[in-house]
This record gives structure tokens, sequence and C-alpha cells, in this order.
């Protein structure tokens, strides 16, 4: 077995001690890293710092022997130049007049033409060696000749002399005046240094070389440097922090030395309280520069660089202190709460072995003694023997029966994994098993018989009130149509509600009978949609709502299926959307895809209040919840499971998606087979050219649709050409109404006649706009005949008299000026032309064109432009077929 780690407290405090330790030590060397390598970056600025400033001195070094020896001495020995210009700023200070200005010369003292000459030449050798420098730059000559003391800049000496910083310059002349001196007299020492020095009104540091040259017979002569450092220090290194000393330890190094590598052989580090000091040796000087960081500074850098993994740290060690309390107090140390636990499971053992219907025995035979045990197997112990039945059961796989006061009971043994001197024994009795499944058998039968007879009494009852049903709906709608009582269409949407109840409990009943199958045929779908819209109308128009039956496919496309079945789904969902519906409009759109031909999708879309969650669990099971009622009537409970179970043997699905107070949607997918049809010859509206101006947009597609599907030619108001006839108008407004026209409506029950040259009819019914149609056209051929034969009278006096002349001199340039004008939308000049175009028709007795021109004439007052197109195009074709009989 593998080994387990005991979880005793001990082991627990161990571990956690272990883990705090592991995160002290890490914590530890996370902090020594970052310290060593401060360190080292520090201590390798410093030696680039070191070398950085030994370049400078040497560079010094270099310049300070060129002034004396080739510029001091070269101008002691040659002619002065009399060209140069001095200007004396205050007594015993000259300023040195020159062109070039990056350095400026000041002489302080008495002096010749010589040391004018010399301080020109080396302020033009310093102009070439700080050319190119951006620090403060300064030179201090003192000239053992004369005793005088020359000072070259870079900065703006004259300016600091004269106007502002007087004191300034003077206090720094006469420091390094004395420093000089100083130098001068001490034998000894030929070169020395300064320590780090600070302008306080240039915040620069630097430092000084001072180098000496004895001449016999004169005072020694002393150049000195001032080197600044700004520029060579580190910005994340304190200036402050610096220090220039002498090395008192160039020969030998520190014990507190420790060396990485060759670069910083020359740098040690040592703690000097409270300090940190890194010093590097500058190697041609007694000179040490050193950095001092303070013990304090450098910890608080070091906490800040190390905050996360310190923070993290500590919420760890937090996280193990609170890791062990909890642990200790809850799993380790069991309290009253645990006791009282495992005394409640101990009675809930022992409540669920009492109630076990079987007899339960666990016997120790190491001590004869019984473990547990219920009354079942009390009373059966004391006739048993278990050491037989252990060794007969051993032959038997564990299970033998046994009689005892004539009972059948079946034993079962089974032996403890645990304990191997623990046995089990499950004792069962096999003839009440026996009495209770016969009873369970006897129960099924009863409960079968049962559902027999329900299904029977459903079916019977079903048909007998059927048809008594169907004959009082019959005579209702009867009554209804006679006389429009209220109180009739109620009763009648009752009876109706009620009829369809049955037929839903009957239709119901034989599906879970498993009575019911598909009864496929061909049949056309836009029939049964007609007919479905039909049979709604009487109650959308009691509640006021639109109907739109978009069907994209063709009116004359066959399908194969279970047209009942179809028709049944649709008409109870539509009946369930009308009775959630309060206002708005109902949508039923049927398509397919591209895809699957076959399939074709039916979508229910109501503006209603939605389904509650109630409502669509009746989906799964009927009467599962309550339904929508309006004061019509209350929708069904079945008409979901019923309409799912149809779809579903259909082949199909039903899918509801219902937002509250937004709407339903009802989405109907079936394999409606595409049955192949012959190519039609001649479709029936072929030839005819119908104006279409409809206002919405979803009735404007389904008449253009079911116009196209019919082989008519559909123009709407915008692309109609100028002049371009038509033969019916189809529109929904009923002020464009004008000539051979069809007014759509929603709500007409089929279509019935305005007038003799106008009918109204439903856009939902295809077969109604159909028939309304053909019925037009038929009394616009006759109309047309019976106009023809009246115009060839009328026109008999036109074309015998001498008018013909005049007629085709004056009319057709004004039937032009017609479109001109209403094109340009200038009535007044439009209704003059139309009253003279009447003036002449009503001249040559032309009644047709006379009536036309009166008809312009009301259009033009009401500025209806469609119209008055239309009228035009109509004055323009009569005028034309005039003009044709009169050149035959």
């Amino acid at each position: 077995m593998p080994y387990k780690f005991p979880l005793t407290s001990g082991n627990v405090t161990r571990f956690f001690v272990v883990f705090n330790l592991v995160l002290f030590l890490a914590l530890g060397a996370m902090v020594h890293n970052s310290v060593n390598a401060w360190m080292t970056e520090k201590r390798y600025a410093m030696t680039d710092l070191a070398r950085a400033m030994q370049k400078r001195i040497d560079a010094s070094r270099f310049a300070t022997w060129q002034i004396y020896e080739n510029l001091a001495t070269s101008a002691a020995g040659s002619s002065p130049n009399s060209n140069l210009q001095e200007t004396r700023l205050r007594p015993d200070v000259y300023y040195l007049e020159k062109t070039r200005r990056k350095t400026e010369a000041l002489i302080f003292g008495s002096h010749d033409s010589s040391t004018l000459d010399m301080t020109m030449r080396m302020s033009n050798y310093l102009d070439t060696l700080w050319g190119a420098e951006n620090p403060t730059w300064s030179m201090y000559f003192l000239n053992g000749q004369d005793n005088s003391l020359i000072m070259i800049s870079t900065l703006p000496l004259k300016d600091m002399a004269t106007r502002y910083k007087e004191s300034a310059i003077n206090s720094l002349v006469d420091s390094r005046r004395a420093e000089m001196l100083q130098q001068a007299n001490a034998l000894d020492e030929r070169e020395s240094f300064s320590p780090l020095r600070h302008f306080a009104w240039q915040n620069d540091h630097y430092f000084t070389l001072r180098t000496t040259f004895n001449q016999p017979g004169h005072l020694a002569t002393v150049v000195a440097f001032d080197l600044p450092v700004n520029d060579l220090i580190p910005r994340n290194m304190p200036l402050e922090n610096f220090q220039l000393r002498q090395d008192a330890t160039q020969t030998s190094t520190t014990t507190t030395t420790t060396s990485d590598d060759t670069s910083s052989e020359s740098t040690h580090v040592a703690l000097v309280n409270p300090n940190l000091e890194i010093a590097a040796s500058l190697p041609s000087t007694s000179l040490q520069l050193v950095y001092r960081v303070p013990l304090t500074s450098l910890a608080l850098d070091t906490l800040h660089n190390l905050m996360w993994p310190l923070l993290i740290n500590l919420v760890l060690f937090l996280l193990s202190i609170a890791g062990i309390t909890l642990l200790r107090q809850q799993s380790l140390r069991p309290n009253e709460n645990q006791s009282a636990e495992l005394d409640s499971l101990r009675m809930l053992n022992e409540e669920i072995v009492a109630s076990l219907p079987v007899g339960l025995l666990v016997y120790d035979f190491a001590t004869n003694r019984t473990l547990l045990s219920n009354k079942i197997a009390e009373h059966l112990l004391p006739h048993l023997n278990l050491q037989k039945i252990i060794n007969m059961s051993d032959q038997h796989q564990g299970v033998l029966q046994a009689t005892i006061n004539n009972e059948v009971y079946e034993i079962r043994h089974a032996r403890s994994v645990l304990s191997p001197h623990t046995q089990l024994f499950m004792m069962r009795d096999q003839d009440r098993e026996l009495l209770v499944n016969k009873k369970l058998q006897k129960a099924q039968q009863v409960l079968d018989r049962n559902h027999q007879m329900r299904q029977q009494l459903m079916h019977n009852l079903g048909h007998a009130l059927n048809g008594p049903l169907q004959s009082m709906v019959k005579q209702l709608v009867q009554l209804s149509q006679r006389d429009d009582d209220e109180s009739v269409l109620d009763l009648l949407d009752e009876s109706q509600g009620l009829a369809r109840l049955v037929d839903d409990i009957v239709l119901l009943n034989r599906l879970e009978a498993h009575d019911w199958s598909p009864d496929a045929s061909v049949f056309n779908l836009q029939d049964m949609l007609d007919e479905i819209a039909l049979e709604s109308l009487p109650l959308l128009r009691r509640k006021g709502l639109a109907l739109v039956v978009n069907n994209h496919l063709a009116n004359d496309e066959m399908r194969f299926g279970d047209r009942r079945a179809l028709r049944k789904v649709l008409t109870t969902l539509m009946h369930y959307s009308l009775t959630t519906t309060r206002w708005g409009k109902i949508s039923l759109e049927i398509k397919t895809s591209e895809d699957k031909p076959n399939q074709v999708l039916l979508q229910l879309v109501d503006t209603g209040s939605g389904l509650s969650v109630d409502e669509l669990a009746n989906v799964d099971f009927p009467y599962l919840g309550d339904t929508t009622q309006d004061r019509f009537g209350q929708a069904s409970g079945m008409a979901f499971f019923l309409c799912k179970q149809l779809c579903k043997q259909m082949g199909g699905q039903l899918e509801i998606i219902a937002k509250p107070d937004i709407g339903t949607r009802y989405n109907i997918q079936l394999p409606l087979a595409l049955e192949q049809q012959g190519e039609q010859e001649e479709k029936l509206l072929e030839g005819v050219t119908a104006l279409v101006d409809i206002a919405v947009e979803d009735v404007h597609k389904i008449v253009c649709r079911h116009l196209e599907n019919w082989g008519a030619k559909c123009l709407t108001s915008d692309e109609r050409l100028t002049g371009q006839d038509h033969d019916v108008l189809v529109t929904d407004d009923p002020a464009r109404l004008n000539g051979w026209a069809l007014l759509l409506a929603g709500d007409e029950m089929g279509h019935h006649a305005l007038n003799d040259q106008q009918f109204r009819v439903n856009f939902n019914l295809s077969n109604a706009l159909l028939d309304a149609l053909l019925a037009l056209i038929e009394k616009q051929l006759s109309h047309d005949l019976l106009e023809e034969s009246r115009e060839d009278e009328e026109a008999t006096p036109l074309m015998s008299g001498g008018y013909f002349q005049l007629f085709t001199e004056t009319v057709p340039p004004d039937v032009k000026r017609l479109y001109t004008e209403a094109a340009e939308k200038d009535y007044p000049s439009l209704a003059q032309t139309a009253h003279r175009l009447k003036g002449v028709f009503a001249m040559l007795n032309l009644g047709s064109g006379k009536q036309l021109c009166e008809a312009l004439e009301q259009h033009i007052k009401v500025c209806d432009d469609l119209t008055i197109k239309n009228t035009t195009s109509e004055i323009d074709a009569y005028v034309s077929q005039l003009l044709q009989q009169g050149n035959q």
C-alpha cells in the first residue's frame, strides 16, 4: 500500500514551520541578491567614473604643460602684439577683448603687454580645447613674472564682473589666489588637488588641479584648472554623496574588499557606520573617489524594489498562520458538534437498517455476537444455523433457500473485506415477494383496462358530440349572417370553441392510443392558407386585428403531405394567437430554403402579450399551467401539446419563442415534398399590366408576388414611365381609386364591386384576388368594345367636315404641353391647357374627350400628381386613336 502522511497535530505544525522557514530563507536570499546586485552596479559605475575623471586629469595635465612650455614661454620671448585691447572693468581688473567668445579672460593686477599677449594665446588655445564642451571650465594662471592672475573661463566673465555676481567673482578669484600662493610656497609639492566643490550659484560640482612651475630668480608660476564632474556622474547617484579625498590605502586593500572581476579591482566597499562607502582609486593620483550611501536609504530602496515579493511572502505567511489555526480548531480537535454528528449518523444508520424490507444480520464469529440486525433477522436468528449456512453458501455462490415455519426465504451471504471474522446475511421472504408481484400484475391489468375504457369513452363521446355541435355551428353561422346581434356572435364563438375542444380531445386520444397516422396526399398550400384566413376573419374583425399571409411559394405549387393535420396545427395556433393578441397584427409567413426545397418553414408571429412560463409548460404536457383568456374566450390548455405531437408524427418540429409584452413566434418546420408539374403554356393574366400603388410594404410584396405568379406585369408609381399605359390599378388607399381599380383590404370576406369599374378585395385571399381581377378585366373588355363603337360614331363629324386639319394642328401640341406642365407642376398653366382642350372636344362633339378633360380639371384642383399623369395618358391615347382613324 502507498505511504500516507498521518494528519496529526504535530505533523501539521511541523509542516507549517518548515513552510514558513522556507519562506524566510527565500526572502533572505532575495534580499541578499538584490543588495548584491545593487552594490555590483554601483561599483561598476564608480569604476567608470574614476576612469573618466582620470582621463580628464590627464587631459588637464597635458594642457597645463602646453600652456606653460609653449604658450607662456613663446609669449615671453616674442614681441608683443600691438593690436590687442583690454578693458578696465575695475581697479586692477582688466578684460581682454577678442572675437571668439567661447572663453573670456580677466587679468587681475598690474601687467605689461607680454602678459596681455600671453593671455590671448592661452585663451585661443582653450577656445580650441573646450570648443565642443558644454560644462563650465575655468583656468587660473598665477604669473611669477609680474605676480598677476589670469582667469580664463567659459563663464560670461565680463557680464558677471560688471553687472551681477561681482562678489562671486571676487571671492572665487581671492580663494584661488590664496590657494595658488600657498601651493607656490610649498617647495615639496608640484601638484595638488582640491576636494569636490560646489558652485552655489550655478549648481555645478568640480575639483581643482593645481600645478607649480619654479623659475630661478622669480616667483613660482602656478597653473590651476577647475574640472567639472556633473556630466560624468550618473543621474541615479546623488552628487551630495560623493567625496574626493586622499587615498591612504593605495598600496593595500581592506578586509572588506570583494573583487568580482578585473574591471572592479580598483574599487572596494567598506561599512562606516552609519554609511556604506564605495571607494574607487584614481591610479595616477593620490586621490580616492568615495560614494557614501546611508544604510537607511539603502534599506528603503531595497524595500521599494522588492515591494511585491515582500507582500506576497507576507500574505503567504498570514495564510499559513490562518490555515494552521483553522485546521487545528476544525479538523484536528473534534468538538461537541462533531460528536453530535456522529450520534446522528449512528441513529440514521439504525433507522435505515430497521426500515429495510429484508432481514439484515451482521455477525462476528470471533466474539460470537451480533453487530447489527433488524426485527426480521432477530425473528429468524433462533431458527438458523449460521455456520451451516456459511458452508452451504460457499458451494452455491453465496445464495441458498431455506424453509422456516413453512415459509420460503432466500438467504444471501457475504464476507467482510476489512474483518475476515465478520459475516453478512440477508433474508428475503419469497412467498411475500411472489404475492406482491401478483398484486402488481393485477393492478397493472386494471390500469391498462381503465386506460382502454377511457380511450374508448373519449372516442365515442367525441363522435357523439361532434355531429350536434357541427350542426349547431352551421345554424349559428347562418343566423349571424342574417342578424348582426352581438349575442349571436358570442354564442357562435363559444360553440366553435366547444367544437374545437371536442375535436382536440378525440384527436389527442387517438394519438395517445397510437391509433392515428399521417394521411399524406397532394394538396395546394395556397388554397389551404385561404381557408385558414377566411375562417379566422370573423374573430379578426371583432377584435380589430390585422392579418398578413405572406406566402413566398408559388400559388399553383403542389405539396405532398397530411393536409388535414397541417390545417389543424395552423388553425389551433392561429386561434391561440388571436386569444393572446389584443391589438396589432398577426403575420403568417411560409417559405423554404434553397438547399432544402422539400422542407417548408411556417412562421406565425403575433404582437400579443407573450406567453408565461406556465403556458409554455403546456408544450410538454396538457393543462400544466393556466392559459390566457380574453372577452371572447379562453385558450385551450392542450393546444401546444397537440400541435407538438402532430408535428412530431408528420416528421417535423414545433418551436415556440415568447417575449413578455412583445409577442410570440411559432416556428413550424415540416417535410412537405414538392410535386413536379408540367409547364403551363400560358398564364391567366398574361399580357395584363397592373399599376401597383400600395403604401404598406408587406402588402405590396404579397400582391406583386401573386400578380407575377399569374403572369401580370407590375408597375409602381416610381417606375412608371411618362405616357406608359396600364390595364388596372391596385391600391390600398381609397383616395387614389381611379378608373379600373382594385381596393385592397384585410377585413373583406372575399370581394365585392364598389361600382362598375372598381372592386374591394381581401389581399390575403389569393383566389378572391384572382376572381376580382378576372371580373374586372372582363368588364373592362366589354366596356372597351362599347367605347370603340361609340367613338366611331363620334368621330364621324370630325372626319366628314373640314375640322380634321384644325384638330391635327391644335390638339397634339396641347397634349404635349400637358406632359411638360405636369412634369414642372405648373398647375395654373396646366388648368388653362386642359380647359382649352375641353373646348375643342366640345366644339367637335367629342364627348369622351370632354369628359377626360373635365376629370383632369378636377384632379388639378386637388394637385393629385399620380392621377394627373394617368388622366393625361388616357387623353393622349384617345387623341392618338382619333388621329389614326383620320389618317385611314
